[in-house]
């Protein structure tokens, strides 16, 4: 973006590899990362580490101590105006005396976004925005989300053959990818908010839909789509953590036995007598989720795409085929023409291990 020196670009992307440490704490804040430099040195750092503690800024300022005195800010979005469980962080900026912020993005809370700028301008320091803004919105693409259209981010998982099969005839799909993807896989459990995925997979593979793989102070929420509450009160995945069971049809004695393991019932019935897959984004953005991981068979990861609520794939490729009577990686409706079919396009693609790890989005969004 013009008017943005070379200097500006190099510690606003150091602000949001800042950012990136909080990958996996800051639900259901941003991630948020914060600069202090001072004649081309950086002489504070920091980042938001989780909610209801210190912002990014307080933590580069402190490092910063008397420097920051007449230096500029660099943060990766807005520097928030209002008390929340912390006060104003552009207080502490003009408390501080820099001379200059340069934000990545507004906030993209639309109670809020522009407030922050402002404040600063009004207290006589200088103020832009725009600076890597697309980086700094995808870091944030769940919370962003959860802003705007009020649902979250939902990353739709899978492991599949280069026939795009995910298991065999008989159900057997351990192990189709390599253990570094199963690796690379819990990472992205690890940022998530919530895992999702449908009785099916209870059923069949029994998951503990944990991020085990990688250093996580945060489970993820577990989500269940179990339109008849089908789930088996002594599934794995009802043994550690925050369980939301999601059904269409609530027997009391199946919604009892759930309840009795700590599993919270949703009731969210769909006009086709299936769970309302809509409502349940909109109930977790209600409570504060911004990304969602879904790891689900065929019938919920084809209802999902069906329903335009998949905003991301993120599909492991395994170099085996597994032939006609494998399972399938997605049901889909039958379609008549190529014009019909989905149409997605490559985000990232990189090999991993033996793999191709594909993250795809809708060509066309909505």
């Amino acid at each position: 973006m013009s008017g943005f020196t070379s200097d500006d670009h190099r510690f606003m992307a150091a602000a949001l590899r800042q950012a990136e440490f909080g990958l996996a704490s800051t639900s259901p804040n941003p991630r948020v990362g914060c600069i202090i430099a001072r004649d081309g040195q950086v002489v504070g750092q920091g980042w938001h580490e989780r909610a209801g503690e210190a912002h990014a800024e307080v933590h580069a300022l402190q490092a910063a101590g008397a420097l920051a005195r007449g230096a500029t800010a660099y943060v990766t979005l807005e520097p928030c105006a209002h008390h929340g469980r912390t006060p104003p962080c552009t207080e502490a900026l003009i408390n501080a005396g820099v001379s200059r912020v340069v934000a990545a993005m507004q906030d993209p809370n639309p109670a809020v976004s522009g407030r922050g700028l402002a404040h600063l301008a009004d207290a006589g320091i200088s103020t832009a925005c725009g600076l890597l803004a697309d980086e700094a919105e995808e870091l944030n693409c769940g919370f962003v989300s959860r802003m705007r259209r009020g649902r979250p981010w939902l990353r739709l998982k899978s492991a599949a053959s280069l026939d795009g099969r995910t298991a065999l005839a008989n159900g057997i799909s351990q192990w189709i990818s390599s253990e570094a993807s199963r690796a690379d896989a819990h990472h992205w459990r690890a940022r998530s908010c919530a895992i999702l995925t449908g009785i099916g997979t209870v059923l069949n593979d029994d998951p503990q839909l944990t991020a085990r793989a990688v250093g996580c102070e945060r489970q993820p929420i577990k989500v269940v789509v179990d339109s008849e509450l089908r789930t088996p009160p002594n599934a794995r995945l009802l043994a550690s953590g925050r369980v939301l069971v999601a059904c269409a049809r609530m027997p009391a004695e199946r919604a009892d036995a759930l309840q009795a393991r700590g599993a919270e019932i949703l009731h969210l019935p769909g006009a086709d007598g299936r769970v309302d897959l809509w409502a349940v984004l909109r109930t977790l953005a209600n409570q504060g989720v911004n990304e969602v991981l879904g790891e689900a068979g065929p019938t919920l990861g084809g209802a999902l795409i069906a329903s335009g609520c998949a905003d991301e794939l993120l599909l492991y490729l395994a170099p085996k085929i597994l032939g006609n009577g494998a399972r399938a990686l997605f049901d889909m409706p039958d379609i008549t023409s190529l014009g019909q079919a989905d149409d997605w396009q490559v985000h990232d693609c990189r090999q991993i291990a033996g793999d191709i790890r594909l993250r795809l989005r809708p060509r066309i969004a909505g």
